[in-house]
């Protein structure tokens, strides 16, 4: 047993469809997994995620549309949002997502600005989702004063996550840490004051489970790569970012 729990600070075992929803929860507590945040990404997911969260111990919702569901509106994740759950200590995960353009981008912008405000009149930090758009994304995010939170899944450059740091967000990193060979530098670069463990399960499953689907329970493999790499304790590292977690969602 390590001295310090680990947090899984974004997963969707809470969606339908996740297999075994039960037993990835039970093997997270196993794995000293003691906190993990369902993120939603759609109307439908944000529901499921307050609603999962309700029925187990540990678990707390974080609420918003993706930008691939952008362009179906977020007027019931302000429903949600009204029906003040006390399991909500987030919103997301939200952003901009040039890669696929699931949604239009002029929709993207709106809908990431509306929940931004949410964010703000709520006084909820924000899981950030960007891809191939921080161009845009920041002079969004300039936009509102106040606003904290995690690049989650962060994967794109030094220079990138310099400006994230300089505009106090914290850093999402997960099992894609693990296996990118071509982005160790930036996951190098990252502060350990400044770092949240995640899964994104069931995707992005890390080394050496890959292959299988993801689960919150191999955040503890996404720790043990860092501090390796770091050539510091697994307590250290699991210490430090349980304390970011804490902090940055107030649990």
């Amino acid at each position: 047993m390590m001295g310090m729990q680990l947090i899984d600070t974004h997963c969707h075992i809470h969606e339908t469809g996740y297999p075994d929803p039960k037993g990835a929860y039970e093997r997270a507590l196993k794995a000293d997994v003691g906190l993990m945040l369902c993120v939603g990404t759609s109307e439908q997911s944000s529901r499921e995620a307050v609603a999962f969260s309700e029925r187990h111990d540990g678990c707390w919702a974080v609420v918003g549309a993706h930008p691939h569901e952008a362009k179906d509106g977020i007027a019931d994740i302000e429903r949600i949002l009204s029906e003040k759950s006390t399991q909500i200590v987030g919103i997301g995960e939200i952003g901009l997502d040039y890669f696929y353009d699931h949604s239009p981008r002029d929709v993207q912008i709106k809908a990431f600005e509306r929940q931004l405000q949410l964010a703000r009149d709520y006084d909820l930090p924000v899981s950030f989702h960007v891809r191939e758009a921080f161009e845009d994304f920041w002079p969004v995010f300039g936009n509102f004063t106040g606003i904290r939170g995690v690049l989650h899944s962060f994967t794109d450059t030094v220079d990138t996550l310099e400006t994230a740091l300089s505009r106090g967000l914290y850093i999402g990193v997960n099992g894609i840490s693990t296996f990118a060979r071509d982005k160790q530098d930036v996951f190098a670069a990252i502060p350990l004051d400044r770092m949240l463990l995640e899964t994104d399960a069931p995707f992005l499953t890390p080394v050496p489970h890959r292959g299988t689907v993801n689960e919150p329970a191999f955040v503890r493999n996404v720790a043990e790569f860092h501090a390796e790499k770091r050539g510091i304790s697994l307590d250290e590292v699991a210490a430090t970012t349980t304390t970011n977690a804490r902090a940055l969602f107030a649990l």
